[in-house]
């Protein structure tokens, strides 16, 4: 090490360089020196700056230290002892705010910082430091600057400056005033700063050029302002605050605060008003995390509110906090103000943004795309929107979603924007804007719908728009906006628009095939029976009455329920003398039955989809009668029919291929595969199984999927691979969870029991019996 650079190192820096060069460890030198090893870690950590003569002259003989290198040693021990000539004595000037006791949830964001500390004390660095401290208001960005100044002063040993750039306020702070208090606390007199900015800058990097000082830069507006005040040295460090993320700056380091997880918003809590009080009152300690969306400053107020209240249960607050109207309001504790807060940053937009910013809460779900705010504002192109939404991200008044080109609200956040529009809009403005989205949502996941329709000559071709451009974008758009264009429907049907509701409804009934829920289809087709009802058509309500009776049947296990309806079904669509949609009640009729069914029904069905000269009906009727034949063991007759079926829906009719073409052919090559494996052709089942899954997982059907997995691991079990078919029926199971098949989960478990017997694991055999028991009481205790 050169000369200039022993006297620029701290002391702790030159200790542990001279011990790491003698390649010795800390207890190594404790042994060698007589100094304990507690006193050495404390040396190198900066703790113990000013350690005395005695204890440096008995670590040079192990470090094998000159005497130019000890002098230098005991020179750094004795800086450290006194404040740095150039810096005033008192820090009157941007005195450090006082730490706080209990800060939670900070410890990855600090262990960031402290690295970016000891990266300033190799000696190599020709500039200092910058760590932009970023986030939603409330997030306890400036508490995590204090703490890590109150934690990092040993790395600095000239000092530690805190100047508040007032940001948020509606006068911030002039860089030039800025850089005159920072000249004045390094010391210069004030008839000696220069006049110019730039010469008051040029003079603060000529005296931080050797010093090591820590400088927080608190609520910065912009880039503008702050770019220059980063005049530290290759020894100083700049934190900055601020609700802006400031991506102007080069060479910065970024550290954007977001919410508490669940378990550190209960640490805060628990911390405030004490672990025994969150512990005695659990569930609503969880619950009133919730209602404060985890933000560490609404946690921060509930907290106080509640230890200034020791009387108080928990409940009685969490009982206010449920109330949206009163909820900000409810979040006052003295000066501190979660609203005041949103409002500092709400009053920095643009109109336009925070016209946005107002209507995007009638978005129903927590997450929403660029077209949504495009739609509320009436932009003329999503371009213009993505601005205004990239000014709110910017501000932090949005976050960028998981979801690619997507955006959401932070609970209390939305909370705020619907007070603010309640309040800057009128209700007639608000109303359309509502209508607006509402439409556009409806009609985006009715045209969505239509790319997974059948090429059937018959169902309705999809209409291009620009949210997307093919099926695996339109399925996309139904998965991520689910929340979004349920609830809309479910309010166009509300406010008695039900030719949409009824549009949107038939245009899903086979995408509900691959994505969604039972809950999501049952009320989506119930829904549309009403909307049927209310416009007095028959043929809609046939159709609707329909789909009800196949989510009966194959999602939701109710058979006699499915049954039911598909005769409610049939008397519609014999009254608006339908024969296509008496078919498919025939269809689900048979479906619901199951083994109790007629065969003359499937000859019916055929014979009415025939009438109604629908070929891929005619198709799916012969299917369910090869399976009929094949339950009933004629096994050679279906194989005949399944034959023909699986020839119809390999091929494409009409166009290119949807992915429902695909997962109809794969049901079909599942219905097949069981009576091949009858007629002793294990072979050719199992071919039809993995060729059945590979559509399926290619178009994302869960239902699909898990069938043929169920069925393939039957198939391996028989075989004898017992390792492969317990994989399979273990992915099986746990899709069946994910849709919600509570009776398809039984008998998989049962089936993975039996396997687990097979293979001499009674100990898993009787688990899985064992939940399935579980499973099996509870599905006896649904309406």
């Amino acid at each position: 090490m050169t000369n200039a650079a022993l006297e620029r190192a701290s002391f702790r820096v030159l200790l542990k360089g001279y011990r790491v060069r003698a390649d010795l460890t800390q207890e190594e030198l404790a042994e060698g020196s007589g100094v304990s090893v507690r006193a050495i870690s404390d040396m190198e950590r900066g703790i113990a700056k000013s350690p005395q003569r005695r204890t440096i002259e008995a670590l040079a003989a192990p470090l094998s230290l000159t005497d130019e290198e000890l002098t230098g040693l005991q020179k750094a021990a004795r800086q450290g002892r006194a404040p740095s000539p150039g810096i005033h004595k008192t820090h009157l000037i941007g005195v450090l705010p006082a730490d706080v006791d209990d800060l939670t949830g900070r410890e990855g964001d600090l262990d960031a910082l402290r690295a970016l500390s000891a990266d300033l004390c190799d000696g190599r660095r020709r500039s200092g430091r910058v760590a932009i401290l970023s986030g939603p208001p409330g997030t306890g960005k400036t508490t995590l600057a204090v703490r890590a100044a109150h934690d990092l002063g040993g790395d600095f040993p000239d000092g530690r400056l805190f100047l508040k750039l007032r940001g948020m306020s509606a006068e911030p702070a002039n860089p030039a005033d800025v850089l005159h208090l920072i000249l004045r606390a390094l010391g210069v007199d004030a008839v000696r700063i220069p006049a110019d900015p730039e010469d008051r800058a040029g003079l603060c990097r000529s005296l931080l050029r050797d010093r090591a000082l820590l400088i927080v830069l608190d609520d910065a507006a912009d880039e503008a302002q702050v770019r220059p005040l980063l005049v530290g040295g290759p020894r100083c460090l700049t934190l900055v605050t601020g609700r802006q993320m400031l991506v102007g700056l080069e060479c910065a380091s970024r550290h954007p605060l977001d919410v508490f997880g669940e378990h550190d918003a209960l640490a805060l809590l628990s911390a405030i008003i004490g672990a025994g009080r969150v512990e005695r009152e659990r569930r609503a300690a969880h619950e009133l995390v919730e209602l404060c969306g985890r933000l560490p400053l609404a946690l921060r107020i509930a907290g106080n509110r509640l230890a200034s209240r020791p009387a108080w249960p928990l409940s009685r607050l969490v009982d206010q906090l449920r109330d949206r109207g009163r909820r900000l309001t409810t979040l006052t504790a003295g000066d501190l103000d979660v609203r005041s807060v949103f409002e500092l940053s709400y009053r920095q937009l643009s109109p336009n943004a925070a016209t946005v910013f107002r209507r995007l809460s009638l978005v129903p779900a927590a997450d929403f795309s660029v077209g949504a705010a495009m739609t509320l504002v009436e932009a003329s192109d999503e371009d213009d929107a993505a601005v205004f939404l990239e000014e709110l991200a910017d501000a932090s008044l949005l976050q960028t979603s998981q979801e690619n080109g997507r955006y959401q609200f932070h609970d209390l956040l939305r909370v705020f924007a619907t007070e603010r529009l309640a309040l800057e809009e009128s209700p007639e403005v608000v109303a359309a804007a509502e209508k607006r989205l509402t439409d556009w949502l409806v009609r985006t996941a009715t045209a969505a719908g239509r790319y997974f329709h059948p090429t059937d000559g018959v169902s309705p071709l999809p209409v291009a728009t620009p949210s997307f451009g093919d099926h695996t974008g339109a399925g996309r758009w139904l998965e991520v906006e689910l929340k979004n264009w349920l609830a809309a429907v479910k309010s166009a049907a509300a406010r008695g628009d039900h030719r949409p509701v009824l549009d949107l409804a038939e245009s899903m009934h086979w995408y509900s095939e691959i994505g969604g829920t039972a809950s999501v289809w049952y009320d989506v087709f119930e829904l549309a029976v009403n909307s049927a009802i209310a416009l007095g058509s028959k043929r809609d309500e046939a159709v609707h009455r329909n789909y009800l009776s196949w989510v009966q049947a194959s999602l939701r296990d109710r058979a006699e329920e499915a049954i039911r309806m598909a005769w409610l079904a049939w008397d519609a669509a014999v009254e608006a003398g339908d024969p296509r949609e008496q078919g498919w009640a025939q269809v689900y009729l048979t479906s619901a039955h199951a083994r109790d069914t007629s065969p003359k029904l499937f000859d019916e069905a055929a014979r009415l989809f025939e009438e109604a000269g629908y070929p891929l009906g005619v198709h799916v009727a012969r299917t369910m009668r090869a399976s009929y034949w094949y339950r009933t063991g004629r096994f050679a007759d279906a194989a005949e029919e399944f034959d023909v079926c699986v020839r119809y829906f390999a091929q494409a009719h009409g166009g290119t291929r949807t992915p429902v073409d695909d997962t109809n052919y794969a049901f079909v090559l599942l219905r097949s595969a069981q009576n091949l494996a009858a007629l002793d052709a294990p072979d050719r089942a199992l071919t039809h199984c993995e060729k059945a899954l590979g559509l399926f997982r290619r178009h994302g059907s869960a239902m699909g999927q898990a069938r043929a997995l169920q069925e393939t691991g039957r198939f391996l079990r028989r075989q004898g691979d017992h390792a492969n078919a317990r994989r399979r029926l273990s992915e099986a199971e746990e899709l069946y969870e994910r849709i919600g098949l509570t009776q398809a989960r039984i008998d998989t478990l049962g089936e993975r029991a039996a396997l687990a017997d097979e293979m001499g694991d009674p100990a898993s055999a009787r688990a899985d019996r064992k939940r399935a028991r579980g499973l099996r009481d509870r599905l006896g205790g649904l309406p």
